[in-house]
């Protein structure tokens, strides 16, 4: 049997540490992988190239299948967001947010295990219409949800929900108020939840869903909602149970799938060999699922799971005092 070959972007600042140790750790687990290395970000930038260059999206067209470290914009006008950018260039219109609460990580809760589905190319983010004024006193930003782009991410939140055996769904909206955009959503997940008779389905306004995932998060299971509000709760989810340093991601379409470490390129680490690889590699994992490697994508979670509980080796962010490199060695000898 051929390897599978995935492109790696490795990313900026502290991308290139977190993914040397998350690509160690899936060479340890026999993931069998091929790795097409390519630029994108400041580092392309500095190699003379453009931010995304085409040979990358070159690559992923080719592979289908991308591992990416963090990414940085540059400031200033003209420079949309590269994350956005590859989403809207490989239509990938579903993102994944896991939270799980892990023994020997300090958080106020214990017992979550949910996931937030958002729809990741249309709402406040379809980058429609935005204008200001010539004063500079008037910005307006156009919203656009389509019955076809609510469609396959609900579809794909209910599928994923009854494939992975959950029992409940929530839909996030705003539909009281935003009665065109958010009321179409809301439309289009009351017509498809007929099909899914298996899964307990909810409907909770975004401010109620909030104040609910802060009070008692265990009763959330897997929740679907739209751009901007899904933007905003997966970061909430990931604040439940540890930080964004825990927080991977996957972006997926029906011909490509993208995963990350949710979290920024933290410049002011960079180089210095302490940044927690975990998000990345939890990442890596969500990559072995979509990619039919199940037991392997297991047997790093829990020996993940295994150097949180132990405290054996851990980076600052949680309470440790070990390097990146350090980790990758704790979870490769639970391996």
């Amino acid at each position: 049997m051929s390897k599978q070959t995935i492109t790696v972007i490795p990313g900026d600042g502290i991308g290139p540490e977190i993914t040397k140790a998350t690509l160690r750790v899936l060479d340890a687990v026999g993931a069998d992988l091929e790795y097409d290395m390519q630029l994108a970000g400041l580092t392309a930038i500095e190699a003379g190239k453009e931010l995304i260059p085409e040979q990358t999206l070159d690559s992923i067209r080719a592979n289908s299948i991308a591992l990416k470290g963090p990414l940085t914009t540059p400031i200033g006008k003209g420079f949309t967001s590269l994350n956005v950018m590859l989403r809207k260039e490989f239509d990938l219109y579903a993102n994944v947010r896991p939270a799980v609460t892990r023994d020997g990580i300090e958080s106020r809760y214990q017992d979550i295990d949910l996931i937030t589905v958002r729809e990741n190319t249309e709402g406040m983010y379809s980058q429609e219409k935005q204008t200001l004024s010539e004063d500079g006193e008037r910005a307006e930003s156009v919203s656009v949800i389509t019955r076809v782009g609510a469609e396959r991410v609900l579809r794909f939140a209910f599928d994923m929900a009854k494939r992975q055996g959950r029992k409940k769904i929530a839909v996030v909206h705003k539909a009281n108020i935003l009665k065109a955009t958010s009321g179409l959503f809301l439309d289009v997940s009351r017509d498809i939840r007929e099909e899914y008779d298996e899964l307990e389905t909810t409907e909770l306004s975004v401010d109620n869903a909030c104040m609910q995932l802060v009070v008692r998060p265990e009763q959330f299971d897997v929740i679907v909602t739209t751009n901007l509000f899904g933007d905003i709760i997966s970061d909430l989810c990931a604040g439940l149970v540890g930080g964004l340093g825990m927080a991977p991601g996957a972006n997926i379409g029906d011909d490509a799938a993208i995963f990350e470490a949710v979290h920024g390129s933290a410049p002011d680490i960079a180089g210095k060999g302490i940044a927690n690889p975990f998000a990345l590699t939890l990442a890596a994992t969500m990559m072995l699922d979509q990619l039919d490697q199940p037991e392997a994508a297991q047997r790093i979670r829990s020996a993940i799971n295994n150097v949180i509980k132990e405290k054996d080796r851990l980076t600052g962010d949680l309470g440790g005092t070990s390097g990146t490199q350090e980790i990758a060695d704790a979870v490769i000898e639970r391996l």
